[in-house]
Protein backbone atom coordinates (compact mmCIF):
# COMPACT_ATOMS: atom_id res chain seq x y z
CA UNK A 1 0.00 0.00 0.00
CA UNK A 2 1.23 3.33 -0.58
CA UNK A 3 0.79 5.85 2.39
CA UNK A 4 -2.14 8.81 2.15
CA UNK A 5 1.28 11.55 2.99
CA UNK A 6 2.75 9.87 -0.91
CA UNK A 7 -0.33 10.07 -2.48
CA UNK A 8 -0.71 13.45 -1.98
CA UNK A 9 2.28 14.35 -2.89
CA UNK A 10 1.78 12.66 -6.33
CA UNK A 11 -1.25 14.37 -6.72
CA UNK A 12 -0.08 17.91 -5.84
CA UNK A 13 3.23 16.62 -8.58
CA UNK A 14 0.61 15.72 -11.19
CA UNK A 15 -1.78 19.28 -11.03
CA UNK A 16 1.60 21.13 -11.54
CA UNK A 17 2.89 18.97 -14.29
CA UNK A 18 -0.40 19.56 -16.58
CA UNK A 19 -1.23 22.49 -15.22
CA UNK A 20 -0.10 24.74 -18.62
CA UNK A 21 -1.58 21.65 -20.77
CA UNK A 22 -4.69 22.04 -19.38
CA UNK A 23 -5.12 25.62 -19.38
CA UNK A 24 -4.41 25.61 -22.96
CA UNK A 25 -7.77 23.44 -23.78
CA UNK A 26 -9.94 26.04 -26.22
CA UNK A 27 -12.47 23.58 -24.81
CA UNK A 28 -11.73 24.34 -21.26
CA UNK A 29 -14.70 25.34 -19.11
CA UNK A 30 -15.52 28.89 -17.79
CA UNK A 31 -17.71 28.54 -15.16
CA UNK A 32 -18.64 24.75 -14.64
CA UNK A 33 -16.82 22.73 -12.23
CA UNK A 34 -13.74 20.73 -13.97
CA UNK A 35 -10.93 18.61 -12.39
CA UNK A 36 -7.44 20.44 -11.97
CA UNK A 37 -6.23 17.56 -14.22
CA UNK A 38 -6.95 14.22 -15.23
CA UNK A 39 -10.82 12.50 -14.93
CA UNK A 40 -13.56 13.72 -12.89
CA UNK A 41 -17.22 11.75 -12.16
CA UNK A 42 -20.08 11.40 -9.85
CA UNK A 43 -20.69 14.46 -7.64
CA UNK A 44 -20.00 12.80 -3.61
CA UNK A 45 -20.38 14.65 -0.46
CA UNK A 46 -22.90 17.55 -0.98
CA UNK A 47 -23.29 19.47 1.57
CA UNK A 48 -23.85 22.82 2.94
CA UNK A 49 -21.76 22.98 6.18
CA UNK A 50 -21.68 25.75 8.14
CA UNK A 51 -20.81 28.78 6.04
CA UNK A 52 -19.86 26.67 3.25
CA UNK A 53 -20.97 24.47 -0.01
CA UNK A 54 -18.80 21.47 0.05
CA UNK A 55 -18.50 19.00 -3.36
CA UNK A 56 -16.57 16.02 -3.36
CA UNK A 57 -16.11 14.31 -6.67
CA UNK A 58 -14.62 10.85 -7.97
CA UNK A 59 -11.43 11.91 -9.01
CA UNK A 60 -8.71 10.01 -10.85
CA UNK A 61 -5.45 12.63 -10.82
CA UNK A 62 -3.23 10.41 -12.70
CA UNK A 63 -4.82 9.50 -16.20
CA UNK A 64 -7.99 10.53 -18.01
CA UNK A 65 -9.52 7.08 -17.11
CA UNK A 66 -11.10 5.01 -14.54
CA UNK A 67 -9.44 3.65 -11.88
CA UNK A 68 -8.19 3.53 -7.81
CA UNK A 69 -10.06 7.09 -6.86
CA UNK A 70 -9.44 9.67 -5.02
CA UNK A 71 -12.10 12.41 -3.44
CA UNK A 72 -11.37 15.97 -5.02
CA UNK A 73 -12.97 18.74 -2.92
CA UNK A 74 -14.35 22.24 -4.16
CA UNK A 75 -15.94 24.48 -1.48
CA UNK A 76 -17.41 27.94 -2.23
CA UNK A 77 -19.80 30.22 -0.41
CA UNK A 78 -22.19 31.28 -3.41
CA UNK A 79 -22.63 27.66 -5.71
CA UNK A 80 -21.44 30.05 -8.51
CA UNK A 81 -17.33 31.01 -7.24
CA UNK A 82 -15.89 27.61 -6.13
CA UNK A 83 -12.53 26.99 -4.60
CA UNK A 84 -10.18 23.92 -4.79
CA UNK A 85 -9.27 22.39 -1.91
CA UNK A 86 -6.70 20.18 -1.18
CA UNK A 87 -7.52 15.97 -1.09
CA UNK A 88 -10.41 14.99 1.29
CA UNK A 89 -9.47 11.01 0.63
CA UNK A 90 -7.14 8.66 -1.03
CA UNK A 91 -7.18 4.66 -1.17
CA UNK A 92 -4.75 4.42 1.30
CA UNK A 93 -6.12 1.80 3.69
CA UNK A 94 -6.63 -1.79 3.10
CA UNK A 95 -10.49 -1.29 3.00
CA UNK A 96 -10.32 1.46 -0.31
CA UNK A 97 -7.04 0.03 -1.83
CA UNK A 98 -8.54 0.06 -5.05
CA UNK A 99 -10.49 3.37 -4.69
CA UNK A 100 -12.66 5.35 -2.37
CA UNK A 101 -15.74 5.46 -4.18
CA UNK A 102 -19.17 7.56 -4.17
CA UNK A 103 -20.71 8.21 -0.91
CA UNK A 104 -22.43 11.13 0.37
CA UNK A 105 -21.92 13.75 4.06
CA UNK A 106 -23.97 15.00 6.67
CA UNK A 107 -23.54 17.13 9.69
CA UNK A 108 -23.76 15.26 13.14
CA UNK A 109 -22.76 17.35 16.68
CA UNK A 110 -21.12 20.10 14.66
CA UNK A 111 -18.78 17.52 12.66
CA UNK A 112 -19.05 16.50 9.00
CA UNK A 113 -19.74 12.59 8.65
CA UNK A 114 -18.48 11.32 5.10
CA UNK A 115 -19.89 7.49 4.10
CA UNK A 116 -18.07 6.12 0.97
CA UNK A 117 -17.69 3.02 -0.45
CA UNK A 118 -14.22 1.07 -0.44
CA UNK A 119 -13.62 -0.89 -3.46
CA UNK A 120 -11.01 -3.61 -2.91
CA UNK A 121 -10.04 -5.99 -5.92
CA UNK A 122 -7.90 -8.95 -5.03
CA UNK A 123 -5.11 -10.24 -7.77
CA UNK A 124 -8.15 -12.19 -9.77
CA UNK A 125 -10.46 -9.51 -9.74
CA UNK A 126 -12.75 -10.78 -7.34
CA UNK A 127 -14.29 -7.57 -5.93
CA UNK A 128 -15.12 -6.66 -2.30
CA UNK A 129 -17.18 -3.62 -1.44
CA UNK A 130 -17.29 -1.98 2.64
CA UNK A 131 -19.55 1.33 3.31
CA UNK A 132 -16.27 3.34 5.21
CA UNK A 133 -17.25 6.28 7.18
CA UNK A 134 -14.66 9.04 7.89
CA UNK A 135 -14.97 12.35 10.14
CA UNK A 136 -13.86 15.60 9.78
CA UNK A 137 -13.70 18.61 12.52
CA UNK A 138 -13.01 21.61 9.50
CA UNK A 139 -14.37 20.34 6.53
CA UNK A 140 -11.24 19.79 5.32
CA UNK A 141 -9.32 17.53 7.24
CA UNK A 142 -10.41 13.65 7.60
CA UNK A 143 -9.92 10.70 9.74
CA UNK A 144 -10.89 7.33 8.69
CA UNK A 145 -12.98 5.36 10.92
CA UNK A 146 -13.28 2.50 8.47
CA UNK A 147 -15.88 -0.09 7.63
CA UNK A 148 -19.29 -0.38 9.10
CA UNK A 149 -20.92 -1.96 6.82
CA UNK A 150 -20.53 -5.23 5.07
CA UNK A 151 -22.12 -6.60 2.29
CA UNK A 152 -25.01 -8.44 3.19
CA UNK A 153 -26.50 -11.44 2.19
CA UNK A 154 -28.54 -11.56 -0.52
CA UNK A 155 -26.02 -9.16 -2.59
CA UNK A 156 -22.90 -9.04 -5.31
CA UNK A 157 -20.65 -7.01 -4.41
CA UNK A 158 -22.18 -4.69 -6.73
CA UNK A 159 -22.83 -2.24 -3.76
CA UNK A 160 -22.12 0.97 -3.53
CA UNK A 161 -22.83 4.73 -2.81
CA UNK A 162 -24.50 5.61 0.40
CA UNK A 163 -26.11 8.26 1.08
CA UNK A 164 -27.49 9.19 4.38
CA UNK A 165 -30.65 10.96 5.92
CA UNK A 166 -31.92 11.51 9.32
CA UNK A 167 -35.79 11.70 9.80
CA UNK A 168 -38.01 10.68 12.91
CA UNK A 169 -35.15 10.13 15.33
CA UNK A 170 -32.49 8.01 13.68
CA UNK A 171 -30.67 8.10 10.57
CA UNK A 172 -31.30 6.06 6.97
CA UNK A 173 -28.60 4.88 4.41
CA UNK A 174 -29.25 3.93 0.60
CA UNK A 175 -27.24 1.99 -0.66
CA UNK A 176 -26.76 1.40 -4.92
CA UNK A 177 -27.00 -2.79 -5.43
CA UNK A 178 -27.20 -5.59 -7.24
CA UNK A 179 -28.74 -8.95 -5.75
CA UNK A 180 -27.44 -12.45 -6.33
CA UNK A 181 -29.96 -13.05 -9.15
CA UNK A 182 -28.38 -9.82 -11.02
CA UNK A 183 -31.29 -7.79 -10.54
CA UNK A 184 -30.63 -3.91 -10.01
CA UNK A 185 -31.88 -2.95 -6.25
CA UNK A 186 -31.33 -0.29 -3.89
CA UNK A 187 -30.63 -1.37 -0.22
CA UNK A 188 -32.24 0.38 2.88
CA UNK A 189 -30.23 0.24 6.52
CA UNK A 190 -31.23 2.26 9.74
CA UNK A 191 -28.86 3.14 12.38
CA UNK A 192 -29.18 5.16 16.20
CA UNK A 193 -25.69 6.54 15.90
CA UNK A 194 -24.22 6.72 12.51
CA UNK A 195 -21.68 3.62 13.22
CA UNK A 196 -23.81 0.50 13.85
CA UNK A 197 -26.29 -0.04 11.33
CA UNK A 198 -28.70 -2.40 10.91
CA UNK A 199 -30.09 -3.96 7.26
CA UNK A 200 -34.09 -3.10 7.01
CA UNK A 201 -34.01 -5.39 3.01
CA UNK A 202 -34.35 -3.59 -0.62
CA UNK A 203 -36.45 -0.49 -0.65
CA UNK A 204 -36.67 -1.04 -4.12
CA UNK A 205 -35.92 -3.36 -7.23
CA UNK A 206 -34.27 -6.33 -6.39
CA UNK A 207 -36.48 -9.16 -8.27
CA UNK A 208 -39.92 -7.70 -7.15
CA UNK A 209 -42.47 -4.77 -7.63
CA UNK A 210 -42.87 -1.83 -9.86
CA UNK A 211 -38.65 -1.83 -10.47
CA UNK A 212 -38.55 -5.56 -10.18
CA UNK A 213 -37.30 -6.10 -13.49
CA UNK A 214 -35.61 -2.76 -14.73
CA UNK A 215 -31.98 -3.22 -15.13
CA UNK A 216 -28.78 -5.24 -13.27
CA UNK A 217 -27.77 -2.53 -11.32
CA UNK A 218 -29.02 0.53 -9.54
CA UNK A 219 -25.94 3.35 -8.69
CA UNK A 220 -25.90 6.37 -6.94
CA UNK A 221 -29.24 6.27 -4.68
CA UNK A 222 -30.69 9.53 -3.01
CA UNK A 223 -34.11 9.95 -1.14
CA UNK A 224 -35.68 13.15 0.34
CA UNK A 225 -38.93 14.72 1.10
CA UNK A 226 -39.71 17.50 -1.57
CA UNK A 227 -43.06 19.44 -1.76
CA UNK A 228 -44.82 16.17 0.61
CA UNK A 229 -43.46 13.43 -1.18
CA UNK A 230 -40.71 11.07 -1.38
CA UNK A 231 -38.61 11.19 -4.33
CA UNK A 232 -35.84 8.13 -4.64
CA UNK A 233 -32.71 9.29 -7.29
CA UNK A 234 -31.16 6.30 -8.71
CA UNK A 235 -29.17 5.31 -11.85
CA UNK A 236 -30.23 2.40 -13.64
CA UNK A 237 -27.77 -0.01 -15.57
CA UNK A 238 -28.75 -2.17 -18.22
CA UNK A 239 -32.27 -0.51 -19.18
CA UNK A 240 -32.95 -1.22 -23.54
CA UNK A 241 -34.14 2.00 -25.34
CA UNK A 242 -38.19 2.85 -25.67
CA UNK A 243 -39.23 5.07 -27.75
CA UNK A 244 -37.47 8.51 -26.81
CA UNK A 245 -36.57 6.56 -23.49
CA UNK A 246 -33.57 5.09 -22.18
CA UNK A 247 -31.15 6.01 -24.75
CA UNK A 248 -27.67 6.61 -23.37
CA UNK A 249 -25.96 3.70 -22.40
CA UNK A 250 -27.43 4.32 -18.60
CA UNK A 251 -29.88 6.07 -17.16
CA UNK A 252 -30.52 8.97 -14.30
CA UNK A 253 -33.68 9.66 -13.37
CA UNK A 254 -36.26 9.06 -9.99
CA UNK A 255 -39.38 7.73 -9.07
CA UNK A 256 -42.00 9.81 -6.45
CA UNK A 257 -44.07 8.03 -3.20
CA UNK A 258 -44.17 8.15 0.28
CA UNK A 259 -41.56 6.26 2.62
CA UNK A 260 -42.61 5.18 6.06
CA UNK A 261 -39.92 5.68 8.00
CA UNK A 262 -41.90 3.01 10.69
CA UNK A 263 -41.55 -0.10 8.41
CA UNK A 264 -39.18 1.22 5.90
CA UNK A 265 -41.84 0.74 2.88
CA UNK A 266 -42.30 2.68 -0.27
CA UNK A 267 -44.59 2.95 -2.25
CA UNK A 268 -44.08 5.00 -5.32
CA UNK A 269 -44.82 5.84 -9.21
CA UNK A 270 -42.96 5.01 -12.22
CA UNK A 271 -39.32 6.14 -13.09
CA UNK A 272 -38.56 9.44 -15.08
CA UNK A 273 -35.68 9.97 -16.37
CA UNK A 274 -34.02 13.52 -15.35
CA UNK A 275 -32.66 14.84 -18.14
CA UNK A 276 -33.29 13.88 -21.74
CA UNK A 277 -29.74 14.88 -22.85
CA UNK A 278 -26.76 13.10 -23.86
CA UNK A 279 -24.82 13.37 -20.71
CA UNK A 280 -26.51 13.25 -17.29
CA UNK A 281 -25.08 10.63 -15.04
CA UNK A 282 -24.96 10.04 -10.71
CA UNK A 283 -27.12 12.62 -9.51
CA UNK A 284 -27.18 13.57 -5.71
CA UNK A 285 -28.82 16.80 -3.85
CA UNK A 286 -28.52 18.35 -0.75
CA UNK A 287 -30.91 20.63 1.34
CA UNK A 288 -29.35 24.12 1.86
CA UNK A 289 -30.02 26.58 4.84
CA UNK A 290 -32.56 28.31 2.96
CA UNK A 291 -34.86 25.05 2.59
CA UNK A 292 -33.65 24.32 -1.15
CA UNK A 293 -33.00 20.87 -2.34
CA UNK A 294 -30.55 21.97 -4.59
CA UNK A 295 -28.69 19.07 -7.65
CA UNK A 296 -25.86 18.35 -9.31
CA UNK A 297 -24.72 15.95 -11.76
CA UNK A 298 -21.91 14.79 -13.56
CA UNK A 299 -22.25 15.74 -17.22
CA UNK A 300 -21.18 12.53 -18.69
CA UNK A 301 -22.30 8.82 -18.61
CA UNK A 302 -20.18 5.73 -17.63
CA UNK A 303 -18.55 3.87 -20.76
CA UNK A 304 -20.47 5.97 -23.30
CA UNK A 305 -17.28 7.02 -25.81
CA UNK A 306 -15.61 8.36 -22.35
CA UNK A 307 -12.02 8.44 -24.46
CA UNK A 308 -12.99 10.15 -27.74
CA UNK A 309 -13.20 13.21 -25.86
CA UNK A 310 -11.07 15.67 -27.60
CA UNK A 311 -10.04 17.07 -24.22
CA UNK A 312 -8.47 14.09 -23.54
CA UNK A 313 -4.88 15.55 -25.00
CA UNK A 314 -4.99 18.12 -22.76
CA UNK A 315 -5.09 15.64 -20.03
CA UNK A 316 -8.55 16.40 -18.07
CA UNK A 317 -12.09 15.25 -19.26
CA UNK A 318 -15.72 15.32 -17.50
CA UNK A 319 -17.22 18.37 -15.83
CA UNK A 320 -20.46 19.28 -13.27
CA UNK A 321 -24.13 20.16 -14.24
CA UNK A 322 -24.71 24.25 -12.93
CA UNK A 323 -26.42 23.42 -9.75
CA UNK A 324 -30.47 23.31 -10.16
CA UNK A 325 -32.75 23.82 -7.71
CA UNK A 326 -35.22 21.03 -7.60
CA UNK A 327 -39.58 21.46 -7.36
CA UNK A 328 -41.76 19.16 -7.49
CA UNK A 329 -44.78 20.76 -9.67
CA UNK A 330 -47.60 18.62 -10.22
CA UNK A 331 -46.30 15.29 -9.04
CA UNK A 332 -43.35 16.00 -11.15
CA UNK A 333 -39.85 16.88 -10.58
CA UNK A 334 -38.55 20.06 -12.21
CA UNK A 335 -35.41 21.43 -12.25
CA UNK A 336 -33.87 25.39 -11.86
CA UNK A 337 -30.56 26.59 -12.15
CA UNK A 338 -29.95 27.97 -9.23
CA UNK A 339 -31.09 32.07 -8.86
CA UNK A 340 -27.35 32.43 -7.67
CA UNK A 341 -25.99 31.74 -11.65
CA UNK A 342 -27.54 35.11 -12.89
CA UNK A 343 -24.52 37.01 -10.60
CA UNK A 344 -22.59 35.74 -13.71
CA UNK A 345 -24.47 37.88 -16.01
CA UNK A 346 -22.38 40.62 -17.52
CA UNK A 347 -24.34 44.01 -17.85
CA UNK A 348 -28.07 44.31 -19.94
CA UNK A 349 -29.46 42.11 -21.83
CA UNK A 350 -28.89 41.94 -25.51
CA UNK A 351 -32.69 41.56 -26.64
CA UNK A 352 -33.96 40.87 -30.16
CA UNK A 353 -38.05 40.87 -30.89
CA UNK A 354 -37.84 37.63 -33.81
CA UNK A 355 -40.74 36.95 -36.63
CA UNK A 356 -39.97 34.45 -38.41
CA UNK A 357 -41.53 33.27 -41.75
CA UNK A 358 -40.15 30.19 -43.29
CA UNK A 359 -36.79 31.40 -43.23
CA UNK A 360 -33.38 31.21 -41.32
CA UNK A 361 -31.85 33.99 -39.56
CA UNK A 362 -27.86 34.25 -38.22
CA UNK A 363 -27.89 35.92 -35.14
CA UNK A 364 -24.43 37.93 -34.87
CA UNK A 365 -24.47 39.56 -31.47
CA UNK A 366 -26.11 36.56 -29.79
CA UNK A 367 -22.96 34.44 -30.53
CA UNK A 368 -20.68 33.85 -28.09
CA UNK A 369 -18.81 30.61 -26.09
CA UNK A 370 -19.80 31.73 -22.38
CA UNK A 371 -23.57 32.95 -22.42
CA UNK A 372 -26.70 32.57 -21.47
CA UNK A 373 -30.23 32.72 -23.73
CA UNK A 374 -33.80 33.29 -22.45
CA UNK A 375 -36.53 32.29 -25.40
CA UNK A 376 -39.91 33.79 -23.71
CA UNK A 377 -43.59 34.51 -24.96
CA UNK A 378 -42.84 31.44 -28.05
CA UNK A 379 -45.43 31.70 -30.58
CA UNK A 380 -45.09 28.61 -32.91
CA UNK A 381 -48.80 28.94 -35.00
CA UNK A 382 -47.30 25.87 -37.01
CA UNK A 383 -44.63 23.66 -38.30
CA UNK A 384 -41.21 23.94 -36.61
CA UNK A 385 -38.60 26.18 -34.97
CA UNK A 386 -34.73 25.51 -34.50
CA UNK A 387 -32.06 27.15 -33.11
CA UNK A 388 -28.75 26.25 -34.13
CA UNK A 389 -25.74 26.71 -31.51
CA UNK A 390 -22.58 26.41 -33.79
CA UNK A 391 -21.95 23.74 -36.02
CA UNK A 392 -22.46 20.73 -33.15
CA UNK A 393 -25.74 21.36 -31.88
CA UNK A 394 -29.30 22.33 -32.47
CA UNK A 395 -32.51 22.58 -30.60
CA UNK A 396 -35.69 21.47 -32.50
CA UNK A 397 -39.00 21.69 -31.96
CA UNK A 398 -42.14 20.25 -34.34
CA UNK A 399 -45.31 22.04 -33.14
CA UNK A 400 -47.07 19.38 -35.73
CA UNK A 401 -45.68 16.49 -33.76
CA UNK A 402 -45.32 18.19 -30.49
CA UNK A 403 -41.76 16.73 -30.22
CA UNK A 404 -38.50 18.58 -29.02
CA UNK A 405 -34.91 17.28 -30.39
CA UNK A 406 -31.51 18.17 -29.51
CA UNK A 407 -29.50 17.36 -31.86
CA UNK A 408 -25.75 16.84 -31.30
CA UNK A 409 -22.59 16.32 -33.61
CA UNK A 410 -21.13 13.13 -32.73
CA UNK A 411 -17.41 13.90 -31.77
CA UNK A 412 -16.65 10.24 -31.97
CA UNK A 413 -17.82 9.95 -35.83
CA UNK A 414 -18.86 13.71 -37.20
CA UNK A 415 -22.42 12.32 -37.57
CA UNK A 416 -25.82 13.42 -36.31
CA UNK A 417 -27.28 12.05 -32.88
CA UNK A 418 -30.70 12.76 -31.57
CA UNK A 419 -32.28 12.75 -28.14
CA UNK A 420 -36.07 13.72 -27.82
CA UNK A 421 -38.44 13.59 -25.08
CA UNK A 422 -42.76 14.51 -26.11
CA UNK A 423 -43.62 18.13 -25.15
CA UNK A 424 -47.53 19.62 -25.75
CA UNK A 425 -46.54 23.44 -26.34
CA UNK A 426 -43.15 25.34 -26.24
CA UNK A 427 -43.31 28.32 -24.33
CA UNK A 428 -39.92 29.04 -22.86
CA UNK A 429 -36.54 28.07 -23.05
CA UNK A 430 -33.46 29.28 -21.42
CA UNK A 431 -29.94 28.14 -22.69
CA UNK A 432 -26.65 27.77 -21.06
CA UNK A 433 -23.40 27.93 -23.24
CA UNK A 434 -20.22 27.10 -22.04
CA UNK A 435 -17.14 26.51 -24.60
CA UNK A 436 -18.16 22.77 -24.37
CA UNK A 437 -21.02 22.01 -22.96
CA UNK A 438 -24.88 23.04 -23.38
CA UNK A 439 -27.73 22.89 -20.52
CA UNK A 440 -31.39 23.51 -21.96
CA UNK A 441 -34.08 24.13 -19.77
CA UNK A 442 -37.46 24.12 -21.35
CA UNK A 443 -40.78 25.76 -20.19
CA UNK A 444 -39.08 26.79 -16.95
CA UNK A 445 -37.85 23.54 -15.49
CA UNK A 446 -40.26 20.81 -17.19
CA UNK A 447 -37.38 19.28 -19.15
CA UNK A 448 -33.65 19.37 -19.11
CA UNK A 449 -31.29 18.41 -21.79
CA UNK A 450 -27.74 18.58 -20.70
CA UNK A 451 -24.64 17.61 -23.52
CA UNK A 452 -21.13 18.03 -24.62
CA UNK A 453 -20.61 19.34 -27.53
CA UNK A 454 -17.72 20.58 -29.45
CA UNK A 455 -18.12 23.25 -31.90
CA UNK A 456 -15.80 24.68 -34.41
CA UNK A 457 -17.66 28.58 -33.86
CA UNK A 458 -20.50 29.37 -32.09
CA UNK A 459 -22.20 31.73 -33.91
CA UNK A 460 -26.38 31.44 -33.06
CA UNK A 461 -28.60 30.82 -36.00
CA UNK A 462 -32.49 30.60 -35.96
CA UNK A 463 -35.34 29.64 -38.14
CA UNK A 464 -38.84 28.05 -38.55
CA UNK A 465 -41.98 28.23 -40.33
CA UNK A 466 -44.27 30.62 -38.38
CA UNK A 467 -42.38 31.62 -35.82
CA UNK A 468 -42.57 34.87 -32.98
CA UNK A 469 -40.81 35.25 -29.48
CA UNK A 470 -38.35 37.13 -27.88
CA UNK A 471 -35.16 36.48 -27.03
CA UNK A 472 -32.60 37.86 -24.27
CA UNK A 473 -28.83 36.89 -24.66
CA UNK A 474 -25.88 37.62 -21.54
CA UNK A 475 -22.53 37.14 -21.49
CA UNK A 476 -21.38 35.13 -18.51
CA UNK A 477 -18.33 35.77 -16.44
CA UNK A 478 -15.37 33.39 -16.31
CA UNK A 479 -14.46 32.10 -12.73
CA UNK A 480 -12.78 29.13 -13.70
Amino acid sequence: MVSDTTLRQDVMAEVAKYKETVNQDPYRLNYHIMPPVGLLNDPNGFIQWKDSYHLFYQWMPFKTDHGAKFWGHYTSKDLVHWKHEEVALTPSEWFEKNGCYSGSAIEHDGKMYVFYTGNVKDDTGKRDSYQCLAVSHDGIHFDKKGPVIEVPEGYTPHFRDPKVWEQDGQFFMVIGAQTNDLKGAVALFTSKNLTDWDHVGILTGGGNGQLGEFGYMFECPDMFELGGKSILIFSPQGLTPEGMKYHNVYQAGYVCGQFDPMTGDYQHGEFEELDRGFDFYAPQTTLDQEGRRILMAWMSVPEQNEQQHPTIQYKWLHNMTIPRELKLVDGKVQQFPVKEIETLREGEAIQHTLMIQNEEIQLENMKGNSIELILEDIMIKKGFFYMAIGDAAKLVFSADEGVFTLERKSYVDGEIERRQCKLRELKAIRIFIDTSSVEVFLNKGEECFSSRFYPTHNEITVGGSDVKLELYKWRLKKIC
